[in-house]
Parts: structure tokens; sequence; C-alpha cells
């Protein structure tokens, strides 16, 4: 690594708050620091907030903001929509290199390091990535209109709409659907609730879900099931075979190895890393590319 790309720096931001971590000096000293919601769906907002990290983070690296010119840098950022967005985060930022992605690649590679496998990211939404001889691909991360399967929105959602089905006679009623009537008072209560609710709203059921689903109810443990299918599905769409390591991260993801099928569970190891440290090791390996 030349002397111009010196300083590594990876970025995880969402709509909570952005991290930053940095490699410094020939010892790779580790250094990092915090900001505020850096989700680029306000992109003035998150731009001025990263930069005030960025600063923050030259102080503690010993060197100005105009210092850090010739690093290169990794940003994973929620609200990267497409290469358009991912060139105008660039533009604001005056690196020597700079990739910009969506939080999935950086997802990925901070949960696996650098070996071969698979990651099922499932919280309030979800995705399923593959890492392979330093390519990365996804599927899913759709967002809860459209997709976000087994994801904690997608069981509250599914629970909520099966007891619908089960006060008109279309389902068997169990004990967690009737308890999600009784919680919102009947089925005008649950629809009420359905036209307004965010994805975090449906996703905050899940607990109460999974609990159902361990206690035997069969609604909530077909829900669980239905969910492991879609991963499933997913790992062999992206050419993932048990045996390669998985993991599964995410407030949800280690749940569903309950219900993964055998060779898939028994594939399952303990994530390396977060996404601030896939960020890193993405920009690390940028800055050992030829430019």
């Amino acid at each position: 690594m030349t002397g111009s790309l010196n300083l590594v720096i990876g970025i995880d931001g969402g709509g909570t708050s952005c991290r930053i971590a940095a490699l410094c000096g020939p010892d790779r000293r580790r250094i990092e620091a915090r900001g505020g919601p850096a989700n680029v769906s306000d992109f003035d907002g998150a731009i001025r907030r990263l930069t005030e990290a960025l600063d923050r983070l030259a102080t503690d690296a010993g060197t100005t903001p105009a210092g850090m010119a010739g690093a290169v840098a990794h940003f994973g950022l929620a609200g990267v929509v497409d290469r358009k967005m991912a060139e105008r985060v660039a533009a604001a930022f005056r690196f020597t290199r700079i990739n910009v992605t969506d939080d999935q690649p950086t997802t990925i590679a901070g949960a696996l390091g650098a070996v071969d496998g698979a990651v099922a990211a499932i919280g309030t939404g979800s995705f399923v990535g593959r890492q392979s001889g330093g390519a990365i691909r996804a599927c899913g991360g759709w967002g809860f209109t459209l997709g976000d399967q087994a994801s904690g929105a997608w069981l509250g959602r599914r629970i909520l709409g099966e007891a619908l089905l089960a006060h008109d006679g279309l389902r068997d009623m169990t004990p967690l659907l009737q308890a999600m009537l009784d919680r919102f008072g009947g089925a005008t209560g649950i629809t009420t609730f359905g036209v307004a609710a965010a994805p975090a709203d449906f996703a905050s059921l899940a607990p109460d879900i999974l609990t159902a689903a361990r206690s035997g109810d069969l609604s909530a443990d077909q829900a669980f099931r239905d969910g492991a299918q879609y991963i499933e599905g997913a790992l062999s769409a992206l050419g993932w075979q048990p045996g390669e390591p998985l993991c599964l991260v995410g407030g949800l993801g280690p749940d569903y190895r309950d219900w993964l099928d055998g060779e898939v569970a028994a594939s399952c190891m303990t994530p390396k890393g977060n996404a601030l440290d896939g960020a890193l090791a993405l920009a690390s390996r940028l800055a050992e590319e030829r430019p």
C-alpha cells in the first residue's frame, strides 16, 4: 500500500446513526467515531452528519479533514438505492478512491470476513447474500411493500392477516390469532392498525409471534416455516451449497435456525463482525486494487 493510501476508512450509516472506522499508519491502528443519522434519503442532512463525524475522526487520527484527502473509503449507507445516488454521495467527499453502496455488501463482508459463504440478514427488513471469490451478490431487500420476506415486518403483517381470515372462518383459530384479535379490539381494530402501521410497527409483533411458534402455535410455526423456506430458496438462487458457511444476522436471523433444513442449519457459523467491520474490509480491498 503506498503512502497516499495510508488511511483506510469504512462507514456504516443508517437512519439512527453512523459509525466510522479507520486504519491509520503503518501499524494499522484502528480508530472510530460516531455521528448522527446518515440515511441518504435525507441527502443534505446525511452528508452534513457524515462530514462532522469524519472531522472528529481526522482529529483522533492526528490530521485534518484536508489531510484525509489521500484516504481510500467504503461507505455502506441506508438509502443508496441506485448508482446515481452512490455517485452523488461519492462526489460530496474528496477521497483518493471511494466506493458507495447500501448496507448489504458491508453486512455480508463483515459477517464472513474473507471467506466464501452466505448471510441471511433478517430484522425489520430482510435480504440474503453470498460472497464467493471476493464477489458479493444479494437478493431481496426490496422493502416492506413488495418484499422483505421472513422479516419481522413480514411476520407481523402475515399473522394479522391470518387473524382476519380466522375471524371470517377461513382459518382455524389459534391462541396467537385470538390474542391478536383481542389485542387490537377485533377485526376492525386490526384493519385500523394496518392502515397506518409502518414496517417497524408490524415488526414489533415479531417477539410474540416467535414465542408462540416456540410454544407450538400452528399459525406462528407455519409463518416461520414459510420464512425459512424463503431463506433456503434465496440461498439456492445465489448458488450457496450446504457445507458453505452461513451467518444468520439481524434481530430475527439466529432464531430462524430452528426452522431451517438440517443441512442448512448445520452450516451456520457465528458472524465474524458487523457492518462497520465489513465497510472497513471492503475499503481495505479497494486500497489493494490497482486504480
